[in-house]
């Protein structure tokens, strides 16, 4: 009997600590979870790059206790266009900081907004803190 081959999963989710190596962690999902596509190559070093400046930013910033887990969900469009969400338990919206030449930080949401096709925030469903999320194309990848 043939072995029946399960599609790749075109949604994922996953818990993680606000800590400093949760960005790695959230790379290698997302490194999990696209190589099983066929864009999956196209979109890794963007999406790689993304998705470890938003959880950044929700570890950094965030201003709730820290045991508040950050949820992170990616899910692939039937386009193939990557959209990537990151929840955290502050209400308060992400800024685009001026970008200084002397400071070695503040530049995660001003690559966001460079490199993906869209992003935004939104109020998380019960209203406890937001998510913010953006979409990535192969062909805005490849470029």
């Amino acid at each position: 009997m043939p072995e029946s081959v399960s599609p790749a999963p075109i949604s994922q989710t996953c818990r993680l600590t606000r800590h400093r190596r949760s960005a790695g962690t959230a790379r290698q999902k997302l490194h999990d979870f696209l190589l099983p596509h066929p864009s999956g190559e196209l979109l890794l070093p963007t999406g790689e790059l993304l998705v470890s400046e938003l959880v950044t930013n929700a570890i950094q910033h965030c201003r709730a206790p820290r045991d508040r887990h950050i949820l992170v969900r990616f899910h692939l469009a039937p386009d193939h266009t990557l959209r990537i969400e990151v929840h955290d338990a502050d209400s308060e919206k992400p800024v685009i900081q001026p970008i200084s030449n002397s400071s070695e930080t503040g530049r995660g949401l001003f690559l966001v907004q460079e490199l993906a096709q869209s992003w935004g925030c939104c109020p998380r469903e019960g209203g406890i803190g937001k998510f913010v999320w953006c979409h990535i194309s192969p062909e805005a990848a490849a470029a």
